[in-house]
């Protein structure tokens, strides 16, 4: 299995950050890699966004244990579904990516595409995924709402619209050799625990990101096992 992670500022994470990533990789080292299931993280990128020099230049990971090869994904600070898009048949093709971890729309519905525009943009990636390996797979997280959508109406419904349209189109698209799933988002994510400001999962949020695509997984795939976050984390 080589999984591939794609997502934007959620996903990449900043300097100083575990990131979902992390737990992702710390949860497969446990229920896969410990039993001997093969599995690789692949991807053209490995940092971390640095708010102070305003790029992807950051190595600074809160665990520095989180070996290299690990840390591989596609993410952006202020990427989407529309930027993503052109790039995830070469980024797929070259790492040979069977599996991909998709959480993106927040910033696609702020800033770039309307609900449809970036339900448009989701069949453009799934198209250009397939079209590098007609056999990938992959789970899609759909939107969590973030502070805006608590003060803005029309954002908050657009969000909710767009949920709607990604379910869709994975029950449409998805097929025997090309599976897709729907991940269910964390039930009652809480702005105040779950974030730093609003957006940015802190570590509780982080891992309830990894939980939702690790148990979409298991229980549709058999892959690995119940998310269980470490002990005292």
């Amino acid at each position: 299995m080589r999984v591939l992670l794609v997502g934007d500022s959620m996903t990449i994470g900043s300097a100083g950050e575990h990131t979902w990533r992390h737990r992702m990789w710390r949860h497969l080292e446990r229920t896969c890699g410990s039993r001997g299931e093969a599995y690789e993280i692949v991807g053209p990128r490995d940092a971390l966004y640095d708010k102070a020099a305003g790029a992807p230049v950051s190595q600074d990971y809160a665990d520095p244990d989180f070996p290299v090869p690990a840390r591989r994904h596609l993410a952006g600070w202020g990427e989407g579904w529309l930027h993503m898009a052109p790039l995830i048949a070469g980024a797929v093709r070259e790492h040979r990516a069977d599996t991909l971890l998709v959480f993106l729309g927040l910033i696609d519905l702020g800033f770039y595409t309307g609900s449809d525009a970036t339900a448009g943009n989701v069949h453009r990636f799934l198209a250009g995924a397939r079209s590098a390996e007609p056999g990938v797979r992959a789970v899609l997280l759909p939107v969590i709402p973030n502070v805006r959508a608590r003060d803005d109406a029309f954002f908050a419904a657009e969000c909710e619209r767009f949920n709607e349209l990604l379910a869709k189109s994975v029950a449409e698209l998805s097929t025997p050799a090309s599976p897709l799933l729907l991940a269910s988002p964390p039930h009652d994510w809480d702005l105040a625990r779950d974030t730093y400001d609003g957006t940015h999962p802190t570590a509780r949020g982080e891992h309830r990101i990894a939980a939702a695509f690790a148990d979409a997984m298991h229980q549709a795939w058999g892959i690995g096992g119940p998310y269980a976050p470490p002990s005292g984390e």
